[in-house]
């Protein structure tokens, strides 16, 4: 009989057991991969504004067609603008209305929005500043935002994410050993009698232990590919609703965790499970 079919039948004598215990690190998982997929996508929203290259220039109430006509003839003559577009207060209420699909924008009058200019950079960032700073001296603006203090802010979220999820890893690799842990010295106690046997005919402690640390290996391995599957599934129900407006609100459509991670996750649960396993049989004299 091969290994892994010593260890398929331990685990199949034992199903609830393990089923339980693969709920209970999925569980553990879901929370770990949820966090990542919050990191994931705010570094990808601070990559965009960081990059995006584009100014929003907001103009003054009552600011008169030539004021507005004489700042885009000086944009378009600026080394580096690539497009600009001139969005009035009627179509930014009426553009923020059908984004939102919030009844509130509709009952409020047009001047409530100011008008604005659009400007796109083909430099990107390494303009921004410069030009920002020339459109704040002219009269007829009101302000203009560059999206960069926006990414700071978001840079500073993501440290305190990344080191959050630091922590939390080290609470879900620890309920994963004890849950792991637990599983095996249950089922160790109702093979006695077969381990017991084992050593009357002179196995050795490597073959005894060896169906127990695949059998961790494989709960820790199972429990992070159910952890991912089930947050893939609210992911796109999610998704499904709201991508459009994530998408018209903050220039990105949210992205599920890329594939090394994944990876990461699902190798990382079956090296805790073997490692769990492993500890579990020396403590109790299995070797």
């Amino acid at each position: 009989m091969t290994l892994l079919q010593r260890a398929w039948r331990g685990a199949r004598n034992d199903v609830r057991l393990y089923l339980l215990s693969v709920f209970s690190v999925a569980v553990a998982f879901i929370c770990l991969g949820a966090s990542l997929l919050t990191v994931f996508n705010v570094q990808a929203l601070k990559n965009r504004w960081e990059n995006t290259g584009r100014l929003s220039v907001y103009l003054k109430t009552g600011s008169l067609p030539e004021e507005i006509q004489s700042i885009k003839e000086a944009l378009t003559r600026t080394t580096g603008v690539a497009n600009i577009r001139y969005v009035t207060a009627k179509e930014a209420r009426t553009e923020l209305s059908e984004t939102t699909r919030d009844p509130l924008f509709d009952s409020l009058a047009d001047e409530a929005f100011p008008d604005s200019l659009e400007v796109a950079l083909v430099d990107g960032p390494m303009r921004v500043e410069k030009v920002a700073l020339q459109l704040s001296a002219l009269p007829a603006v009101e302000s203009v935002e560059t999206y960069t203090s926006w990414a700071g802010r978001l840079g500073e979220l993501i440290a305190g994410g990344i080191t959050a999820t630091a922590l939390l890893s080290i609470v879900i690799f620890g309920a994963v050993i004890a849950v792991v842990s637990s599983t095996v010295r249950l089922s160790l106690e109702r093979r006695r009698m077969e381990i017991d046997a084992l050593r009357l005919v002179g196995a050795t402690g490597a073959y005894v232990r060896q169906p127990f640390v695949i059998e961790g290996a494989a709960l820790g391995a199972l429990g992070a590919t159910a952890a991912i599957l089930l947050l893939a599934c609210l992911f796109g129900v999610v998704s499904q609703h709201f991508a459009a407006e994530f998408g018209t609100l903050l220039g990105i459509s949210p992205a599920f965790l890329p594939a090394w991670s994944m990876l990461g996750m699902v190798s990382g649960g079956a090296v805790l499970g073997a490692l769990a396993a492993l500890g579990s049989l020396r403590k109790l004299s299995v070797i």
